[in-house]
């Protein structure tokens, strides 16, 4: 009975987090403006990025071991978010 119940947490867990980063990014914008969807995408997934940055950082503040892989890893991927913020407003 607990596994199913951790199951459904579980997925309830991405799919807040789906919901929170679209709308975080801008979900309403293009039903204002009668525009297209692709920014709200583009701006979900670079979220993801960063959070996968992050949690990398994370992991090596945590781990017992290869925590210098972890914080490059982390550093990068999080540096890419940032390099994917500035080419979708169109300054790079």
């Amino acid at each position: 009975m607990q596994i199913g119940g951790t199951k459904i947490i579980t997925g309830a867990k991405y799919v807040y987090l789906v919901a929170f980063f679209a709308l975080l990014s801008g979900m309403f914008y293009p039903i204002i403006t009668h525009s297209g969807p692709e920014l709200v995408i583009i701006g979900t997934l670079i979220l993801f990025v960063g959070l996968a940055g992050t949690v990398s950082i994370y992991k090596a503040a945590t781990a017992e071991r290869h925590k210098k892989a972890w914080l490059i890893i982390g550093l990068v991927v999080t540096s890419l978010a940032l390099f994917l913020v500035y080419g979708a407003i169109g300054r790079i």
